[in-house]
């Protein structure tokens, strides 16, 4: 296992909490990103994930390097899936493992964001009336030139029809 890392089987969240987990640390956060079936009132059939392999992990290892400047003494794991994913599938896992727990909270809830907003991975949602490609995780779609979107909200989005 490699603490920063996009796979494409089912995630083991157990595997990331036993790499961050040491002696000297009194606390464990965990959290897990999984598919939901109900988006902004539509209903999600499944997700499919896209991601840049090579430049995602160096940003997944960036936001780690981050975190132990951040919060010294920290140890991360991070691992997102690719593929489709139906409901309920983890698409996301953070262990951080700190000698305190409030580090712990801060610097998981910090990697989440930072993941949303420098690794390049893309996810099409595939509703029962269509379906959307999201251009990056911050919910900017990418517009029909290919370019993101620079409005966050509402979102400009390229919606595909059955």
């Amino acid at each position: 296992m490699k603490p920063y890392e996009i796979v494409t089987e089912p995630i083991d969240p157990q595997r990331y909490a036993d790499y961050v987990l040491r002696p000297e640390a009194g606390a464990v956060t965990l959290f897990t990103g999984h598919v939901r079936e109900w988006t902004r009132g539509i209903r999600t059939l499944y997700l499919a994930y896209e991601a840049y392999v090579p430049m995602a992990e160096k940003m997944l290892a960036k936001i780690g390097a981050e975190i132990e400047q951040k919060w010294p003494g920290t140890r991360t794991a991070i691992a997102h899936r690719i593929g489709e994913l139906k409901i309920g599938e983890i698409a996301v896992v953070i262990a951080v493992s700190s000698a305190h727990r409030k580090d712990a909270y801060e610097a998981n809830e910090y990697a989440i964001e930072r993941i949303k907003e420098l690794v390049p991975i893309w996810k099409k949602e595939i509703w029962e009336n269509g379906t959307e490609w999201i251009g990056d995780q911050r919910g900017k779609p990418e517009t029909d030139s290919g370019q993101a979107d620079p409005a966050p909200f509402p979102p400009k989005t390229r919606r595909e029809l059955p």
